[in-house]
């Protein structure tokens, strides 16, 4: 009886996955390339929002400013609360040093 149970659903099963088949290939296909381009998409879009960034924060000057400590506590003698941010971009008070800061190895 069990058997026979067992058997029949094993045939219904079958008979289910052969109709099936052909609606799962295209979805599996178009699921998993769609994966592939959201990643990818998602990716590029890191890389270059990254890279924008990036081109961002080299145009702050303080590192080459006369007004520059290098001291954590006191970054800039001017304007102590804009120092090292984005605000420091077009201060006006930047005067390029004429000698770098030392490189201090600790």
């Amino acid at each position: 009886m069990f058997d026979t149970l067992l058997i029949s659903l094993l045939q219904l099963l079958y008979f289910l996955i052969q109709v099936i088949q052909p609606i799962l290939i295209p979805v599996c296909f178009i699921t998993a390339w769609g994966l592939v381009i959201l990643v990818s998409w998602n990716t590029w879009s890191a890389v270059r929002d990254g890279v924008t960034s990036a081109k961002r924060m080299h145009q702050i000057p303080c590192a080459n400013c006369e007004f520059f400590t290098g001291d954590y506590h006191l970054k800039c003698t001017v304007h102590p609360a804009t120092a090292l941010s984005e605000d420091a971009i077009y201060c006006p008070d930047y005067e390029p040093t004429s000698q770098p800061l030392p490189v201090s190895h600790y």
